[in-house]
């Protein structure tokens, strides 16, 4: 079998037909919304759609023959070269449909990874995508073989795990397992990091929600506003910007220092295979104290999306996580939202709201911060620098028995030095 040259498949145009299939559900419409989304993202141009109604699968061809014919009669009068399936396909399936077709066929997942492939940027993503792509491919190797060597690539097969696709299957389970112990060494750095966090009882914050709904931008809003550490994280109005997880340290005063993170955006339909790759970079959502749950409020779809993120939650463990709805892009909206979420409107990217959204994530994270007034004796300083610098101060004078100061201060502070609290 030939190595195809993805730089010659990177010039040629994607013209794409996307098929889906609705099984008496009722959001095929948005599932398909999604679908032409994700391919424009992966750089395809959009000519048309179909959809089918169906009972249940046909194991040859995942939809009806004559619905086979139609798309490839479709594909021909429009001149597309790529056919997109909503839904995951098996190996036999793609090998079937492109054997009927005469035209390249992918699914949702392959799409999806290819997303992932372009976007990412650091070594540990690169690897988790990879990691995915094999994961998803390995199976489909026989139903795949044909058409990559005839269709010369494209959409579906580019990224870091493009030229695996052409060694045999025990080559490609150990570049599976050289990649698991790379992302284990990875994850020790993680869990440095986080011992680091739970020695220092730092709370974090993750910002979470559908792709390309501002996280990014809210996060180096209330990075500048705080005039915090750490770098500007990237943003870009595109699905898929962000895959690395970003931590950045938020000092608001000397009581309220929180951990801010920001994690890869979410799509409904996200493939296993990138969840499971993605789960130890995932785990930021799950240690979280607090999830800021970002919505675009200026789509319309926007409680498809919320439904979406939380369905991907709770795939990744997390319930009963304390959360803040945010709705943002508010000063782009031209009527008033109703919904059933209790949320704080914003705009991440002109500043407006972002106080109140920090007054609610410190009422829900420093719920031990409380104002006590201690009575150092004048021969005890340590003590009285120690609460200074660790304590926002609200009042001090002096008096007969020492020092008078008033502060807002933690559990720690206040049970370390309880015998100097004043009653």
């Amino acid at each position: 079998m030939e190595l195809f040259n993805n730089e010659v498949a990177e010039n040629i145009e994607q013209k794409a037909i996307l098929v889906g299939i609705s099984f008496g559900r009722d959001d095929i419409e948005n599932s398909m919304e999604e679908l032409k989304n994700l391919a424009e993202a992966a750089g395809a141009t959009v000519l048309d759609q179909l959809m089918q109604n169906r009972d249940k699968v046909d194991a040859t061809f995942y939809i009806g023959k004559g619905k086979v014919e139609e798309i490839k009669n479709v594909a021909e009068f429009h001149g597309a070269n790529l056919i997109i399936f909503n839904d995951e396909l098996s190996g036999a399936q793609i090998r079937n449909l492109e054997s009927a077709i005469e035209m390249k066929v992918i699914d949702r997942t392959a799409l999806i990874l290819d997303i992932f492939a372009l976007r990412a940027n650091s070594r540990v993503a690169k690897l988790q995508v990879e990691l995915a792509q094999l994961k998803y491919r390995l199976p489909r190797l026989t139903g795949l073989g044909k058409s990559l060597s005839r269709l010369a690539g494209g959409i579906g097969t580019r990224g870091p795990g493009e030229q695996k696709l052409e060694l045999d299957r025990r080559k490609i389970y150990k570049r599976v397992s050289d990649i698991q112990s790379l992302l284990r060494e990875a994850e020790k750095d993680r869990e440095t990091q986080k011992v680091q966090r739970k020695k220092h009882q730092m709370p974090m914050v993750a910002l979470v929600g559908y792709t390309n709904s501002g996280k990014s931008t809210l996060m180096n809003q209330i990075l500048e506003k705080y005039e915090s550490e750490g770098t500007q994280v990237f943003t870009k109005n595109m699905l898929f910007a962000t895959l690395d997880t970003s931590v950045r340290k938020i000092t608001l005063d000397k009581n309220r220092i929180f951990l801010l993170s920001d994690t890869v955006g979410f799509v409904s339909k996200l493939p296993h295979s990138l969840i499971e790759a993605f789960k130890s970079t995932l785990e930021e959502v799950v240690d979280a104290d607090v999830l800021v749950h970002i919505v675009d409020s200026v789509n319309e779809k926007y409680e498809h999306q919320i439904e979406v993120t939380n369905n991907v939650l709770k795939e990744i463990g997390v319930v009963d996580k304390k959360s803040i709805y945010v709705f943002n892009k508010i000063d782009l909206l031209k009527n008033e939202i109703y919904t059933k979420y209790s949320y704080i409107p914003i705009s991440a990217k002109n500043d407006i709201g972002i106080d109140r959204l920090i007054d609610e994530i410190s009422q829900l994270v420093f719920t031990d911060l409380k104002k006590a007034t201690f009575v150092i004796p004048y021969n005890e300083g340590a003590i009285l620098n120690e609460i200074m610098n660790h304590c926002e101060t609200m009042e001090m004078k002096h008096t007969n028995d020492g020092t008078e100061i008033t502060v807002v201060a933690d559990i720690i502070i206040r049970g370390k030095y309880q015998k100097y609290i004043k009653l």
